[in-house]
């Protein structure tokens, strides 16, 4: 996309990110329109990383929902980070507040908690390691403990458990989920869809149901499906997770066919964010994800234990 292929806003927002030095960071189910312009498209973790080796600036602009942006304020302790609305919040993340999590811990001594990195900073401080949708099952599979506690999506840790049979993992709580994915069920829609385009390849996020998981020819996370995608000699994909994704392999993926499982399939939380309140977020550096530091130093260490057992 050129310069003169971009909205005055867009342009607007390249000009002050330029000069202010700002990082701006866009997550895979952000509005085209933003993704066009962000120093980096992805999922959470990988824009966390991103931020931590991008030295030189100093204020990120986390397009993304709550529990993203407090992991870049964890991952990133000398950065400003801010969010375009605070607004943005994952309902799947607020499933685990801290005072349910603290009760599974309590009513099962011996397990270890493994926290998807989609929770909020203080439940991650009560976390012994995180980990991603795309490596769940390995994270779990290299812990001695034979129990696990694992939260907050269910299916998630269906599937870690699949990964894994010979250990026991409890859901915390026992039915958290992720609507956008919830909402493509036993896959039927996405079925005809295959019917109709036998020469697609089906894929999942491990967030859809197992019953749908077990149909399709991949089970990825969205950093795996545009890896995947991108190597693929296949020409066609139905892809099963929220819109914004089709949205970005379109772009990147020209010459390719992207499907979406369904249409509507959209995360009205991630579509809070818009152009103009990420430019007035850059323009006024507000408002500030920070979490206090007690938590903060709590949250960082299982997460920088996902990172070293993931080498």
């Amino acid at each position: 996309m050129t310069a003169s292929d971009l909205s005055d806003l867009q342009r607007r927002i390249l000009g002050l990110k330029e000069e202010k030095g700002a990082l701006l960071l866009a997550h895979n189910y952000q509005v085209p329109e933003i993704q066009e312009i962000a120093d980096y498209v992805g999922d959470s973790l990988e824009l966390c990383m991103k931020a931590m080796q991008v030295e030189d600036a100093e204020l990120i602009v986390f397009c993304g929902v709550d529990f993203m942006a407090e992991t870049a304020s964890v991952l990133n302790p000398d950065k400003k980070v801010v969010i375009p609305t605070l607004s943005a919040r994952c309902p799947m993340a607020a499933m685990l507040p801290v005072r349910v999590l603290r009760e599974a811990k309590e009513a099962h001594p011996e397990a270890a908690v493994v926290l998807y990195v989609n929770t909020l900073a203080e439940a991650k401080a009560e976390a012994d390691v995180v980990c991603t949708s795309a490596n769940a099952g390995r994270i779990i599979g290299r812990l001695d403990a034979e129990t696990v506690l694992f939260g907050p999506d269910r299916n998630l840790a269906l599937h870690a458990a699949r990964l894994n049979p010979g250990k026991t993992i409890i859901p915390v709580p026992a039915d958290g989920f992720c609507y956008v994915h919830r909402s493509f069920g036993d896959g039927a829609e996405a079925l005809e869809l295959k019917r109709r385009h036998p020469n697609a390849e089906l894929l999942a996020h491990p967030e859809c149901d197992p019953e749908y998981q077990l149909k399709a020819d991949h089970i990825f996370s969205t950093g795996q499906m545009y890896r995947h995608c991108s190597k693929s000699d296949s020409k066609a994909f139905i892809i099963t997770t929220e819109v914004g994704m089709v949205d970005r392999l379109r772009r990147e993926m020209p010459g390719k066919t992207f499907l979406p499982a369904r249409g509507d399939a959209i995360c009205e939380d991630m579509k809070r964010i818009t152009l103009e309140n990420t430019y007035q977020a850059l323009e006024r550096e507000a408002p500030v994800v920070r979490v206090p530091e007690d938590i903060a130093e709590r949250a960082r260490a299982p997460i920088e234990r996902m990172l070293k057992m993931s080498r």
